[in-house]
């Protein structure tokens, strides 16, 4: 299984949507809430490149982007292999 961290607002929809994707493929990650932790966001912001937005979910330690990414992969029937589910 793979280890999955996303770094979120409580207040961010696209934060809610990317966990509820992941909660529908019974994928198990680690929420790390940014909100107004100034530390955390800035170790966010160094992970990913550079983004300043939420959520930035992360794959085995591989940067995937944010929740339109992560949709993406769906869309493209990738993200179940990224996942460690068999297809």
């Amino acid at each position: 299984m793979s280890e999955i961290e996303i770094y979120t607002t409580r207040s961010c929809p696209y934060c809610i949507m990317a966990k509820s994707l992941l909660d529908k493929k019974d994928a198990g990650y680690k929420e790390i809430a940014v909100d107004g932790d100034s530390e955390k966001m800035a170790e966010a912001v160094k992970r990913s490149g550079g983004r300043k937005t939420v959520p930035q979910i992360f794959i085995d330690d591989q940067h995937i982007g944010g929740y339109d990414e992560l949709n993406s992969l769906e869309e493209k029937g990738r993200l179940d292999q990224m996942l460690g589910h068999d297809s």
